[in-house]
């Protein structure tokens, strides 16, 4: 699998933010922290290493011009207090580990450097040996030149400085940026949340714009959508409501007049084709009133199917139910149980088995309908969730609906924030995944 940068950057809008905002950062600091090795540290280092190897190797040509012991005193102790050094010789003794070569620290590779060049005779260096001093041994005609040198003297404090600045300064600019940061994008999380709320079919009344300029003119077209979607369902329902008024009395009229013809033959078929008509105007209005003015409220999942397993029991069905843990989420009950009335329905009409489970898996919660019949084909499955859909005769057209159950269902679960899909049953029928966010 080829490697992309998308797999290990942050998901969150925040995240991203604070990615953004800390890569500059670091490149910046790390561009100055070389520079600054390279040109100055090293630089400043190189010549306190200079100046003190200069010093030593100066001391050590004076003696050599002036052996005795009387002037070697003097010597020693007057460079070693106007240049903060201690000497010590000792006489007659002979180095035995000589020069050792070049460290591998910054120090100890630029001191080498001086004295090779400064003094130029066998000396053995120990940088970290001692707490507060470097321990230089040099090697004389007639002893030892023992030199320690202030660690100070070969190091400058305003490299800790720097360091404890660029730092510092680094961190609190990181906490300020990332204070502001989290303020700018709760507004665009809570946002996120109220469209989830709504989607979900629940209300989120406290809800107001504030932040940047663009997150509230997101947030006040979302409220103005919200309202929008608002005002067209309950003229629907209003519209609804007049709708069934006119439909279903002409349809009453028309049921008192075949009462009184009797019970001719052609009365018969006329009380039947007027049956299907009052059949299908129910299931259309049912259609388009959606979920209504009904309410969200807690609502047990399992204790729903139950009573719907329970009452297609009593009607000789084969439905075996296996729902456990707490399912209880808000729901607008009236409206779910119709959704899973209809898949239960739909798969008791084409099945002789159905089995149902319901469980919670992660945040959301999982109902599986399971039969044993003819199942759909997987060209069609989306196909019957379309309105007034319906497919070909193998399925019983006779006892099939007008095609609007699963559409239905459909419609109630995505008003939910859930989804429906359609697969394989291992029954060998037909399996519906209803999946509702908690």
């Amino acid at each position: 699998m080829p490697f992309s940068i998308k797999q290990h950057l942050p998901h969150s809008l925040f995240g991203r933010a604070i990615t953004i905002l800390i890569v500059p950062l670091v490149v910046v600091q790390l561009v100055a922290a070389y520079v600054f090795y390279d040109r100055v540290w090293e630089t400043v280092t190189r010549r306190l290493s200079n100046a003190v190897a200069g010093e030593i190797g100066t001391v050590v040509q004076v003696m050599a011009r002036y052996p005795d012991p009387e002037s070697r005193y003097w010597i020693t102790t007057v460079s070693g207090e106007l240049n903060s050094l201690q000497f010590v010789i000792e006489d007659g003794a002979i180095l035995t580990n000589r020069h050792p070569g070049v460290g591998t620290g910054i120090l100890e590779r630029l001191l080498v450097n001086a004295l090779n060049e400064r003094v130029r005779r066998p000396y053995h260096l120990d940088v970290w040996g001692h707490e507060r001093d470097v321990q230089i041994d040099i090697q004389l005609s007639n002893g030892v030149l023992a030199v320690r040198v202030p660690r100070e003297r070969l190091f400058t404090t305003n490299t800790y400085v720097f360091v404890l600045w660029m730092v510092g300064s680094s961190l609190i600019l990181f906490a300020v940026a990332s204070i502001f940061m989290r303020n700018q994008v709760r507004p665009i999380e809570q946002l996120a949340a109220a469209a989830e709320e709504f989607g979900k079919g629940r209300d989120v009344p406290d809800f107001k714009p504030y932040g940047a300029t663009e997150v509230r003119r997101a947030a006040a077209a979302f409220i103005i959508m919200r309202e929008r979607i608002r005002r067209f369902i309950a003229q629907r329902t209003e519209m609804l409501a007049g709708v069934s008024h006119d439909l279903r009395t002409p349809l009453t009229r028309m049921k008192l007049e075949l009462a009184m013809l009797g019970d001719a033959p052609s009365v018969a078929g006329l009380k039947s084709d007027v049956a299907d008509m009052a059949r299908m105007v129910e299931s259309y209005l049912a259609f388009v009133r959606g979920e209504g003015e009904e309410q969200p409220e807690p609502t047990d999942i399992g204790k729903m199917l139950d009573e719907l397993v329970t009452a297609a029991r009593r009607e000789g069905n084969s439905v075996a139910l296996d729902a456990g843990g707490d399912l209880t989420l808000p729901l607008r009950p009236h409206a779910m149980k119709r959704s899973l009335n209809n898949l239960i329905a739909n798969a008791l009409r084409h099945a002789a088995q159905v089995a149902i489970t319901a469980e919670k898996r992660g945040r959301a919660v999982e109902i599986v309908i399971d039969d044993d019949g003819p199942g759909i084909p997987a060209e069609a499955r989306e196909d019957v969730f379309k309105p007034f859909f319906r497919l070909d005769p193998s399925r019983n057209p006779q006892t099939g609906g007008v095609g609007l159950g699963l559409t239905i269902a459909r419609d109630v679960v995505s008003g939910h924030g859930g989804s429906i899909q359609l697969d394989n049953s291992p029954l060998g029928g037909l399996r519906a995944r209803i999946k509702l966010p908690v």
